[in-house]
C-alpha cells in the first residue's frame, strides 16, 4: 500500500490511570489501524500505528486530546520501520 504510514509515538502527561490505552485500542480500530499501545514505566505511553497515512494521522492528532480524564503534556512522533502485525491491541508495560 502506496500511503502506509508506521507511527512510533510516546504520549506524555497524566496519562496512566485515566483509560488511556483503552481509550487508544478503541480510537485505533474504529480507524482501521494495525499497532499496539501500552503503558511505560516512565509514566508515559507508547503506541505504534500502522494504515492508511491519513488514518494514522488523524490518531495522532487524537492522541493529542486522549481521554477526557487524561491531561496530554506532549506527544512525541517518530517513524517506525517494523511492521506491527494485524489488528490493533494492548500490549504489556515495558
Amino acid at each position: 500500500m502506496a500511503d502506509r504510514k508506521i507511527a512510533h509515538v510516546l504520549i506524555s502527561g497524566m496519562v496512566q490511570g485515566v483509560w488511556f490505552r483503552a481509550w487508544t485500542v478503541q480510537e485505533a480500530q474504529a480507524r482501521g489501524l494495525d499497532g499496539w499501545v501500552r503503558n511505560r514505566r516512565d509514566g508515559d505511553v507508547e503506541a505504534v500505528f500502522a494504515g492508511p497515512a491519513a488514518q494514522v494521522d488523524d490518531m495522532i492528532r487524537a492522541c493529542h486530546r486522549g481521554p477526557e480524564a487524561a491531561r496530554v503534556s506532549r506527544v512525541d512522533v517518530a517513524p517506525h520501520a517494523e511492521e506491527p502485525g494485524r489488528g490493533f491491541r494492548k500490549v504489556p508495560t515495558a
